[in-house]
């Protein structure tokens, strides 16, 4: 098909049947994936409409939303009309959904067991693409009081220092912590280095009269507790 029609061809659809025009009419929950991300995306590209362009993002990721959430934006790219802008804009979008998911249940929420815990967390960090390394601080209840984002990236040691941990909950005067973090490989099996991190913080709590309730390990679909495994 010639570029030019390629390019035009959202502009040709009947206006009550282009993906802007059903979204403001209809409301988000009538479009398809396809069409919601080709509004995301914008304009089309490469000789590819927003359609084709949304379409192929799609396949690039076997149809997979958590897939397409992992994905770095330098690979997104490398499907046909999609620059680095549109890339971000998806990754963004994603990002808002994934954080959106968390507000559905967040602060307020009682945390007394690992999969209260898993029900929080796993949403956001399930298909993050890098390692997440957060602090759920407790009050006497065992409500989330707030969310710390202490690290982005490998976990490490020297990275998670006691300090940045617990000066949050230090200022919130809370009742305990727990500790949440994702293994973007999806396998929530701890790591010596988890291992060691868990210990630090769990010895560092004990000196500031702060519990750590659990250490919860989040991975595709699955999650590992260390409380509920007796490591802690």
């Amino acid at each position: 098909m010639p570029r030019s029609l390629l390019l035009r061809r959202v502009r040709e659809l009947p206006q009550g049947d282009r993906p802007r025009e059903r979204l403001r009419a209809l409301g988000g929950a009538a479009l398809t994936t396809s069409e919601l991300l080709a509004v995301v995306l914008g304009t089309g590209g490469g000789g590819q409409s927003v359609l084709d362009c949304a379409q192929g993002v799609l396949a690039h990721c076997e149809g997979s939303l958590g897939r397409l959430a992992a994905t770095p934006p330098a690979a997104l790219t490398r499907v046909a009309g999609v620059g680095t802008a549109r890339a971000l804009a998806v990754h963004a979008a994603l990002e808002l959904g994934r954080r959106m998911a968390g507000e559905a249940r967040g602060a307020g929420v009682p945390l007394r067991t690992p999969r209260e815990v898993a029900a929080v967390f796993q949403p956001r960090l399930q298909d993050a693409p890098v390692e997440e390394f957060h602090v759920a601080i407790l009050d006497a209840q065992h409500r989330l009081e707030r969310d710390v984002l202490v690290t982005r990236g490998l976990l490490d040691a020297s990275l998670v220092h006691p300090r940045e941990v617990f000066r949050e909950a230090i200022a919130e005067r809370a009742a305990a912590v727990i500790l949440v973090h994702n293994h973007p490989s999806g396998d929530p099996s701890p790591s010596a280095e988890d291992r060691v991190v868990t210990a630090q913080l769990v010895a560092a709590g004990r000196l500031l009269d702060i519990p750590v309730h659990d250490h919860v390990i989040v991975g595709r679909g699955r999650y590992v507790s260390f409380a509920e495994a007796g490591w802690l």
